[in-house]
């Protein structure tokens, strides 16, 4: 089969490394396919299979310079954006579609008809959100916060969401869909439950890559986006109320660096405390840890847990709405623990008093990489909610 996948922009982020994943899965599984990005950025991931061909649409100009694209875009902007907070993708997103549909048409009659298109993230949905095709499905990473009626939301889950083919990650996201459909009253064509790819092998060949600045000393390390979703601060206060002597290593950037550092010298903690910036190849940080801690306020699925038992590295997480506990299921579902300073703290000083138990392989089964593949192709009419 010809398989698309549709992704805002290839920068180093756990969605974006998840849609290379599930091209270059396709590709292991002997199918067609391509990967298509819409906006440039200096440090991309690449496909790590052969056989994925990458395209690049820059959406946003060919939509501003057909003139009518730019005017909705200004219109939005400066008069809808405003009055409704965070809809700027009202303008872009009705000349992003037809852009991207005349790309498509021009698309397979270079390459032939595209069997599966996978729309990944609510970004890419906002860009492209008037191109409507039975063929495409849309992946919800994370899950959506809905506790009241609300007519901004309703809006939305009107133009991105109403009568398609949805996927979510985990079942947690997916009770978050249902909730919003009575919320914003909205009804997608479907909705499906199919994991994110792991590549074991690709990420255990990764591990073992040399990384100088690695620690000579056991360490814990945390590997996320440093926002206030991810909750590092928690992070760094349960690490100085432990005791703990052990480095605490923080992989990732973002916009709250400078607030962590700042509380890392209030607490105390500095000294044992390295910011490491963002990494192309995470996984030796991951690798050479003595334990992976995940401190975040809510997962979509919690990959990165995955990825960090992939590397042979035992991990904690506290509980948190979404998908960990699909992961951290059966005998490790004693690596959760409570979300609270305490209850980190505790966790953290428990793990490190034990021996650290041995990965077993099954517990990375559901996510290989052909099994994902092959459920992104089932038909969607057959497809159980």
């Amino acid at each position: 089969m010809r398989t698309l996948v549709v992704v805002r922009s290839l920068k180093m982020g756990g969605m974006e490394r998840v849609a290379v994943n599930l091209a270059d899965a396709f590709a292991e599984a002997g199918h067609e396919s391509h990967l298509l990005s819409f906006r440039r950025v200096e440090r991309e991931l690449s496909p790590a299979h052969p056989g994925v061909k990458h395209h690049h649409l820059n959406l946003r100009w060919w939509s501003r310079v057909t003139g009518l694209g730019l005017l909705l875009e200004l219109l939005a902007r400066l008069v809808v954006n405003p009055l409704i907070k965070r809809s700027l993708y009202l303008g872009t997103g009705i000349m992003g579609g037809a852009v991207f549909k005349l790309w498509l048409r021009r698309f397979e009659r270079r390459h032939g008809r595209i069997d599966r298109i996978v729309f990944r993230g609510i970004g890419t949905f906002e860009q492209v959100w008037t191109f409507r095709d039975d063929r495409a499905c849309y992946v919800l990473e994370n899950i959506l916060h809905a506790s009241r009626p609300s007519m901004r939301r309703r809006l939305m889950g009107r133009c991105l969401f109403q009568h398609r083919h949805l996927v979510t990650v985990s079942r947690g996201v997916a009770e978050s869909v249902k909730k919003a459909e009575q919320y914003w009253r909205f009804r997608p064509a479907s909705l499906r439950v199919i994991p994110n790819p792991c590549p074991v092998e690709g990420i255990r060949e990764a591990m073992r890559e040399p990384e100088p600045d690695l620690p000579d000393e056991p360490y814990l390390v945390n590997v996320a986006r440093l926002v206030p979703a991810k909750d590092q601060a928690l992070l760094l206060k349960a690490y100085a109320e432990s005791g703990l002597t052990l480095p605490l290593v923080l992989v990732g950037d973002g916009q709250e660096r400078g607030a962590l550092e700042a509380l890392a010298e209030e607490l105390g903690i500095a000294e044992r405390v390295r910011f490491v910036g963002q990494r192309s190849n995470p996984y030796p940080w991951m690798h050479h840890a003595r334990l992976f801690v995940l401190s975040s306020r809510f997962e979509g699925m919690g990959i990165v847990l995955f990825e960090a038992l992939a590397c042979g590295t035992p991990v904690l997480s506290v509980d948190c709405p979404g998908g960990i506990r699909e992961i951290l299921k059966g005998d490790l579902e004693a690596a959760i623990v409570p979300h609270s300073v305490e209850g980190l703290a505790r966790g953290l000083r428990a793990a490190l008093e034990q021996e650290a138990p041995a990965i077993q392989e099954a517990w990375l089964y559901d996510f290989r990489p052909e099994t994902v593949a092959e459920a992104f192709l089932a038909p969607t009419t057959q497809a159980g909610a």
